[in-house]
């Protein structure tokens, strides 16, 4: 029988509806951010993909001291209801689909959604979209958690149980394994974890309706994955999510209609196989990786958003999002991939892997079960994904896995794409300070009694257990800030500090680390105890990978490590290093937010008598900004294209080291 689809006709082929189209995106403040939405919907983007900056994931104020440094750097500060206004103005939401990458302060975003909707007098029950609202996979890979995990996950069932009732095409709940492959999971943890998280929301949602009506709550659960480059393996991965969906709906919760079945995910394909060295090879690199959710019409993305090409370097600018975006409409308009049922049915080899992937799956299920489901078993999850990571890195750093331009292949010439300015946007400093000037604005203009009125509902609400959701639209309409709406959740539920995935004793890693351990055992014989190596991790930026890979090899090595996982103020960073006398303090920081951070830091280091003290410091970090910190005394930087993890050692052990201290 012939794979192409031909219409009743039959005198062309019928083409399958694409994809949403969209670009992940947001920056400096909303009403830059409006215009470059505005901008992109207008180049043929299908759909809005909202980047939030980290005081608003992580549920402060553009004016809160944690704050400091990271307004509008990895996305968009909304702070009040009227940024979420200018963040929309003239998009109509009646007619938008829109994906918002929240998930602690979830219930809040989208009460502020909702009530722009009002105010432009939308019918709020024809919205359209997803909140993330994953908060299992945050305590994870990404660091974005405010309350513990059983409020957490009650607030994920308000925010499910709310959409259901009221705003019944929003995607209350998007499990996302993106973030999970990010922090090192195999395919099969991929999977397992995030079912596993998928079966701990199902099992909160269940009590909440009647049983004729799970079925269709069940339903709206979408996934948001990720898409790495051994593109063959993935396009199985995504299979097998569809088989392994299907069977969990139908044997663990008896959903018999197969609509209500579907796997229904969007992806953006994986940022963490994007090089700093020869970055115009991640062109390629995105375009492969796209193919493993597109080809495959079984297993097809229905939204898919791509990073560009620069991602590594620093934030993208509106063109770079252009070609990214030009890449997804090329395969869907110009290609004739859509024309086709899917290509992989019968073929041996893809039933094979998708079989392998499934079992090993299954497995991985069995033992979270065992341990209580995806809530009880967070700490085991995280240390199985440190665990991963630390193979991954281990087999570049040998050579097994060949990454093009980064272990083999390293000569080449210059991108001219990085020829102007340096290939990337920079946010304007300014920013912050406009941002905190229009919040205090806003504070002084609104109604005063009004807030906290409407706190002291949201207030009540929490604490009595009922749905959050109205309170927090109340809020909304009142004026309430994102940090006040927060404070009322950690002041109810209380502040959840996730583990850090870094065991104490030292692992079973010996490969390449002999002479590394002598090295540190001479030198910790000069300073007379064992070298401490304190890790950090200043600001809101919660990508604790690096920081955890670091931490785990210097263990390895016989160091004595301080690591106490993310957001810590320099203050606090300095007062462990004080405490813990340490020989050498290093800090990890992804967000883009290394000059304001690290300048206090130093000036902190030196008023405490730790001048003395070498810096290192590590993250997504321009030449000229490199340059300026090591101007303010930073002893090394480190940027993602120092992926050997064992000459960072050997440079922690020389800058503790007395006797090359006193050569220099």
């Amino acid at each position: 029988m012939s794979q192409t689809q031909q219409n009743p006709k039959g005198d062309s082929p019928r083409k399958d509806k694409p994809w949403l189209i969209r670009t992940y995106a947001g920056h400096s403040t909303a009403q830059a951010s409006n215009a470059l939405y505005r901008s992109n919907l207008a180049r043929g983007q299908t759909g809005l993909s909202v980047a939030f900056d980290l005081p608003t994931q992580t549920g402060y104020d553009s004016d809160h001291v944690l704050s400091r440094g990271e307004v509008g750097k990895v996305g968009v500060p909304v702070c009040h209801l009227g940024d979420m206004e200018t963040l929309f103005d003239r998009i109509p939401l009646d007619r938008m689909n829109t994906s918002m990458t929240i998930n602690a302060t979830a219930p809040w975003l989208l009460a502020l959604y909702i009530a722009v909707a009002e105010r432009q007098g939308v019918d709020t029950t024809a919205l359209q979209g997803t909140v993330q609202n994953d908060l299992i996979k945050e305590y994870l890979s990404r660091g974005t958690y405010i309350c513990p995990p059983a409020p957490s996950l009650r607030m994920i069932g308000d925010v499910a149980e709310y959409c259901y009732k009221h705003i019944p095409k929003w995607n209350p709940m998007n499990v996302c394994s993106y973030h999970l492959q990010e922090a090192g999971a195999t395919p099969e943890q991929e999977l397992a974890f995030a079912l596993a998280t998928a079966t701990a929301v199902l099992d909160e949602l269940r009590p909440r309706v009647p049983a004729e009506d799970f079925p269709v709550l069940a339903g709206r659960i979408s996934f948001f994955v990720n898409a790495g480059i051994r593109f063959v393996t993935e396009m199985c991965k995504m299979r097998a999510f569809v088989d392994l969906w299907d069977e969990i709906l139908q044997e663990r919760y008896g959903v018999e209609d197969p609509k209500y079945r579907r796997f229904r995910y969007g992806v953006q394909v994986n940022s963490l196989g994007l090089t700093e060295q020869q970055p115009e090879n991640n062109v390629y690199r995105i375009l492969i990786e796209m193919l493993a959710v597109t080809l495959s019409k079984k297993a097809r993305a229905r939204a898919v958003q791509l990073p560009a090409w620069n991602e590594a370097l620093g934030l993208p600018r509106p063109w770079d999002q252009q070609w990214s975006m030009r890449m997804q409409q090329i395969l869907a308009y110009e290609t004739d991939l859509l024309e086709f049922d899917d290509l992989f049915d019968g073929n041996p080899a893809v039933d094979a892997r998708v079989e392998a992937l499934k079992e090993g799956a299954r497995h991985e299920l069995a033992n979270i079960d065992g341990m209580g489901g995806a809530v009880s078993a967070i700490e085991y999850m995280k240390s199985r994904l440190v665990e991963s990571n630390a193979d991954r890195l281990g087999r570049i750093e040998a050579g097994e896995t060949v990454v093009v331009g980064v272990n083999r292949w390293q000569e080449g010439e210059p991108s001219p794409l990085q020829a102007e300015d340096g290939g990337i946007m920079v946010v304007d400093p300014g920013v912050e300070a406009d941002q905190i000037a229009r919040l205090e604005a806003w504070r002084a203009d609104r109604d005063a009694q009004a807030v906290q009125s409407a706190l002291a509902d949201l207030r009540a609400a929490a604490r009595e257990g009922r749905n959050i959701m109205p309170a927090s639209i109340a809020c909304a309409r009142a004026g309430v800030t994102t940090g006040e709406w927060a404070e009322e959740m950690r002041a109810v539920h209380g502040e959840y500090r996730g583990p850090t995935g870094v065991s104490p004793s030292p692992s079973n890693r010996t490969e390449g680390l002999d002479d590394l351990r002598e090295a540190v055992e001479a030198v910790s014989g000069r300073l007379g105890r064992r070298l401490r190596f304190l890790m950090g991790k200043p600001g809101l930026d919660g990508h604790s990978n690096g920081a955890e890979q670091i931490a785990c090899r210097a263990r390895d090595c016989g160091m004595d490590i301080g690591y106490e996982g993310i957001r810590l103020t320099p203050e606090q960073i300095v007062a462990a290093a004080l405490e813990d006398e340490a020989h050498v303090v290093g800090l990890s920081i992804l967000s883009g937010s290394h000059m304001p951070l690290m300048e206090e830091l130093m000036e902190r280091m030196r008023s405490a008598g730790l001048g003395h003290v070498p810096v290192i410091v590590g993250g997504i970090i321009p030449e000229d900004d490199a340059a300026r910190l090591r101007e303010l005394g930073v002893a090394r930087v480190y940027t993602p294209k120092d992926f050997e993890l064992n000459t960072i050692m050997m440079d922690i052990v020389t800058l503790a080291d007395p006797k090359a201290v006193a050569a220099e």
